[in-house]
C-alpha cells in the first residue's frame, strides 16, 4: 500500500509498504480516514521540531474506522469510528505510574518519533481509540488538537473574569482560546496575522485581539486593557523562541505562564523579573485520555463548534504539492485536513 514518508526537512516522498498484519492481543486495526495537518507537522517539515526523527511517516490527527479487534479488546469493535490518541507510553515508567503518561520517559508518539497516519491502515493499541457514534471523521480528526489546548488551560487553571492572553493565533492557540471560554476568563489574543486576529473575532467570539507590531505597542495596549495588571494567565502557543522570550514580560505580578509551543532554542528571561512578579511557569506536553473523553463529549454536546476550523482540504494523493503552502499563514491556512478515502 502507499504511504507518504518525510525523509528529511523539506522533502515527502510516496513509498510503497507491507499492509499491517493481523491485530495481535489488545490491538486494533484502523483504516485512516482523516489526518488533520498541525504545527508539529509543519515544525518536522522545516526541521525546527526537537523531538521529531527522520525518515517519518506523519499524522498524529487522526479520524480513523476500526475494522478489527485482537484477543482481550472489549473497547472498540469493527466498524466504530474513532479519534486517536497517539501518544504510546510505556505504562510502567515514574511518570506513567503517576497518571502522566502525556510526558512517559520512553514516548513515542505518532508521526513523530514513530510511524503515523499518512497510510491507509495500520495497527494501534486499542487502549488508544475513543470512539464516538456521533462525530464525522473530521471532528474526530481534531480532538488532538482541541487535546492540546485542553491540557494547557488546565495547566494554567485560568479563573473566571480574570484575563487570559492568548499568544499565537494558529491552531494550537485556537484549541487554548475553546477551553479557556469555558473556564469564563476574559480572553486577550496576541498575533503577528491580521487575517488570524480577524478569525478569532469573527469566528471564535473573542473580545480583544493585539497584533504584535515590534514596537513596544502591545504591550501598552495589554495594559490598556487590563487597567495596567497585564494578564493573570498566559499562554505561549507560537513555538518561536523569541516569542516565548518576551512572553515573560506579559505575566501580571503572581501570574502563570504555559508555554505551549516546543522549539529547539534555549529560552532566557531576566530573573528580577520572573522574581519580582513571582511568576509560575509551566510545560505543557500532549494530553491525558481523559482530555480526549471529555472533548468528545463537548463536541457531541454543541458546546465547542468545530465548523470554523477546517479551512483547507486536499486528498491524500495530492498532499505532497500542497503541502508547503500551509507552512505560509499568508495563505490563510487555519487547518488543513487530509481525505484519504
Amino acid at each position: 500500500m502507499q504511504a507518504i514518508q518525510l525523509k528529511q526537512p523539506g522533502h515527502f516522498e510516496q513509498i510503497r509498504i507491507d499492509e499491517p498484519s493481523k491485530p495481535g492481543p489488545g490491538e486494533a486495526l484502523v483504516r485512516v480516514h482523516r489526518i488533520g495537518i498541525c504545527g508539529t507537522d509543519i515544525s518536522g517539515y522545516l526541521g525546527k521540531m526537537p523531538f521529531y526523527s527522520y525518515p517519518r511517516i506523519p499524522g498524529h490527527e487522526l479520524g480513523v474506522e476500526v475494522m478489527e479487534v485482537g484477543e482481550g479488546v472489549a473497547n472498540v469493535k469493527a466498524g466504530m469510528r474513532c479519534s486517536i490518541e497517539p501518544y504510546m507510553n510505556c505504562q510502567e515508567c515514574f511518570a506513567c505510574r503517576r497518571g502522566r503518561g502525556n510526558c512517559c520517559e520512553k514516548l513515542q508518539v505518532l508521526g513523530v518519533h514513530t510511524d503515523g497516519g499518512m497510510r491507509p491502515y495500520f495497527l494501534v493499541p486499542a487502549r488508544k481509540l475513543h470512539p464516538s457514534s456521533k462525530l464525522t471523521l473530521d471532528q474526530l480528526a481534531l480532538v488532538e488538537t482541541l487535546g492540546i489546548g485542553c491540557h494547557a488551560v488546565d495547566r494554567g487553571q485560568p479563573q473566571a473574569d480574570e484575563f487570559a492572553l492568548v499568544v499565537g493565533a494558529g491552531p494550537i492557540g485556537l484549541s487554548v482560546i475553546e477551553f479557556v471560554k469555558l473556564t469564563g476568563a476574559k480572553i486577550i489574543v496576541l498575533d503577528l496575522n491580521e487575517k488570524r486576529l480577524d478569525f478569532c473575532k469573527q469566528q471564535m467570539g473573542v473580545p480583544y485581539t493585539i497584533r504584535f507590531r515590534g514596537d513596544g505597542s502591545e504591550l501598552k495596549e495589554l495594559q490598556d486593557i487590563t487597567e495596567g495588571a497585564l494578564a493573570p494567565v498566559v499562554f505561549d502557543a507560537t513555538g518561536s523562541a523569541k516569542s516565548m522570550c518576551n512572553a515573560f514580560n506579559y505575566v501580571a505580578h503572581t501570574g502563570r505562564l504555559v508555554f505551549v509551543g516546543i522549539v529547539t532554542d534555549e529560552i532566557s528571561f531576566p530573573d528580577p523579573l520572573l522574581h519580582r512578579r513571582e511568576m509560575t511557569v509551566f510545560a505543557s506536553r500532549n494530553a491525558l485520555p481523559h482530555d480526549f473523553r471529555r472533548i468528545i463529549g463537548l463536541i457531541e454536546e454543541g458546546r465547542i463548534d468545530t465548523r470554523p476550523w477546517i479551512t483547507h482540504r486536499t486528498p491524500f494523493a495530492d498532499l505532497i504539492g500542497h503541502f508547503p503552502s500551509y507552512t505560509k499563514p499568508e495563505t490563510g491556512v487555519i487547518k488543513a485536513m487530509v481525505e484519504v478515502d
